[in-house]
């Protein structure tokens, strides 16, 4: 992750903006200004790490944004503690050396970036274990279903809990839908006009959901071929019948998946399972930020 982009800029930027972070005025009312702390960033829950990187970027962002510059910062990990590791209940994450004032204002975005990118890493991380368990080289996949905004972030908190980033937007490669099929003429007609205008380096998959979708998409030559919403019984059966003519291409299932049915899904041979539950409803895990007076000469 490039936490110096200008797209995770902005991101941050926003969300102090959003928090009127630079008028604090709780703190710039009770804290002496001058008054130095540290921050240390606790997990209440066992989780995957997520999002450490933010951490200074938003203290710089905090600091062009202020009329009075806060000062020098210091950020302290043990060099077990990075992001995709896994720590247990009461784990310090990060420890933060700072004006009090800052890091004070700035405590609540950092700690709500961190809580959902931990979550969507904890997330994936079970979801990997699930279908680890059939011993099968399935890979979990992420979608588009992501907050606005966030995309970049939930993509890279999936990476941390080990999953695999689909496409990041609609340009990065070609995927055909059923709406895509039931406007463009069917099937056959939407595939075709794909592969003639795709440009170099752009695979080509259809969603297919049905028996004759399916016939349809392996006699029109796709790349790649996602289930979706099928049983497992069905995806097995399709699995067999797309290698014996297509054997190379990828093939994704999707559609309603959940921790207690992808093992079925990864023993029915596919090479991909696809999850929105990872970034559309990953629950924020439970961190904190214990704020003492820094008594260092730092």
């Amino acid at each position: 992750m490039d936490w110096k982009s200008k797209r995770v800029r902005a991101i941050i930027d926003s969300a102090l903006a959003e928090d009127k972070a630079a008028n604090d005025v709780t703190t710039a009312l009770t804290v002496p200004p001058r008054l130095r702390a540290t921050g240390t960033i606790i997990a209440k829950q066992a989780c995957i790490v997520s999002g450490l990187g933010c951490i200074p970027i938003f203290f710089e962002a905090f600091a062009k944004m202020s009329a009075t510059p806060p000062g020098r910062f210091e950020i302290i990990s043990h060099p077990e503690i990075f992001d995709g590791v896994r720590v247990k209940k009461g784990q310090q994450l990060a420890v933060i050396r700072h004006n009090a004032a800052a890091i004070l204002s700035c405590e609540r975005v950092i700690l709500n970036l961190m809580q959902r990118m931990s979550g969507i890493a904890t997330i994936t991380d079970e979801y990997v274990k699930a279908i680890a368990k059939t011993k099968a080289k399935t890979r979990i996949l992420d979608t588009r279903k992501t907050i606005p905004g966030l995309r970049v972030l939930d993509k890279y908190a999936v990476v941390c809990g080990g999953g695999v980033n689909h496409r990041l937007n609609l340009q990065d490669g070609i995927l055909i839908k059923n709406n895509h099929i039931s406007l463009g003429g069917g099937l056959p007609a939407a595939l075709a006009a794909a592969l003639k205008g795709r440009k170099t380096g752009q695979m080509v998959q259809v969603e297919v959901r049905s028996q004759q979708e399916l016939d349809e998409a392996i006699a029109g030559g796709a790349e790649s071929i996602l289930l979706d919403n099928m049983t497992p019984a069905a995806v097995k059966k399709a699995v067999k019948q797309i290698r014996a003519s297509l054997p190379a291409i990828p093939i994704e299932a999707s559609g309603n998946m959940n921790l207690k049915t992808v093992p079925a899904y990864a023993a029915a041979g596919v090479d991909f399972i696809s999850v929105g539950a990872l970034t559309h409803s990953a629950v924020a895990v439970d961190l904190s930020m214990r704020i003492t007076v820094d008594q260092s000469t730092f």
